[in-house]
């Protein structure tokens, strides 16, 4: 699979519903009508690209697969079908 930059992943991540809290790492957990939610990651301060391992970490804790990973990090998955696809799942109430 290809490399993402961090900070095309942070872009992402802020556009499909993720607020940042910095700490050693910069957490990103998933708000949904401003309620915080289960669904979390992190990402590195001294990483400036996501290989194929992390990023398939990043997906399972996002609950996607690899593939509707791709299409977040890239858009063609917007906050509302990431949100549906995460609620018809279980992983949150709406």
């Amino acid at each position: 699979m290809v490399a993402h930059k961090t900070k095309e992943i942070k872009q992402s991540l802020l556009q499909k519903g993720f607020r940042q809290s910095n700490t050693h790492h910069e957490m990103f957990y998933l708000f949904v009508n401003n309620k915080k939610t289960s669904i979390r990651t992190r990402l590195s301060h001294g990483i400036s690209d996501y290989g194929d391992s992390l990023l398939g970490q990043m997906a399972r804790q996002l609950k996607l697969e690899r593939g509707k990973f791709e299409e977040f990090i890239e858009c063609p998955l917007t906050e509302k079908e990431y949100i549906e696809l995460v609620a018809n799942k279980g992983f949150i109430k709406l």
